[in-house]
């Protein structure tokens, strides 16, 4: 998730002090990604750098306000426009913990999995009763902007851990199954030959008698 961009979509809507914009962000993701306001500000501080957001005055309490320039816009647009790359897989700890387990002596792969199932199934069950409660929230409120987005987030989520669960089930089905066992090595041909100089040996012997 690129903090950076997400606080440059929430400026795009005007100024914002650090608190707010963590706010905002968390409400639109349902607190799926939390911040702390010490990330915001040194977001917000590599994005002044970077000629994309400005100061924009304080206000009584002494909050400092962002706004975005004109580049910061264009940066954001960019984002909007350009597909997440999926060439390049961020790290995933639970592949790395399978991978690691299957090679270790000694590690219980089949519990490794069937844990990580029970967990992924607990979450799974958790997103789903947050969904029922944003479309029960839906549809007795009416959908706006931060219920739509959230509600997004949500079934991502949900597919998302869906298909750990079934890829789980593969990896259970795949220790299950007996691996091959190494084929003998092929014998070369032929029938075993003396070696040479016995028979040389003894056709020199037999010229003596």
């Amino acid at each position: 998730m690129s903090i950076r961009h997400g606080l440059l979509a929430l400026l795009n809507q005007g100024p914002r002090y650090g608190y707010q914009l963590r706010s905002e962000f968390e409400a639109r993701t349902g607190a799926t990604w939390p911040l702390n306001v010490g990330q915001v500000y040194t977001t917000l501080g590599r994005l002044e750098r970077d000629g994309l957001v400005e100061p924009a005055g304080e206000d009584d309490e002494g909050h400092v306000f962002y706004a975005i320039t004109e580049t910061g816009r264009a940066e954001m647009r960019s984002w909007f426009g350009t597909p997440v790359r999926r060439d390049s897989p961020p790290r995933d700890e639970l592949a790395i913990k399978l991978a690691m387990a299957v090679t270790v002596p000694g590690v219980d792969v089949r519990e490794v999995v069937q844990a990580q199932r029970r967990h992924s199934i607990q979450a799974l069950q958790d997103y789903t009763r947050l969904k029922a409660r944003a479309l029960t929230g839906e549809s007795a409120g009416g959908e706006d902007g931060g219920d739509l987005a959230w509600l997004l987030v949500l079934e991502q989520l949900i597919f998302q851990t869906e298909a750990e669960v079934r890829w789980l089930d593969h990896c259970e089905t795949r220790l299950t199954r007996p691996r091959p066992v190494p084929a003998a090595p092929e014998p070369t041909g032929g029938t075993e030959r003396e070696p040479q100089g016995s028979t040389r040996r003894r056709g020199t012997r037999s010229g003596r008698t």
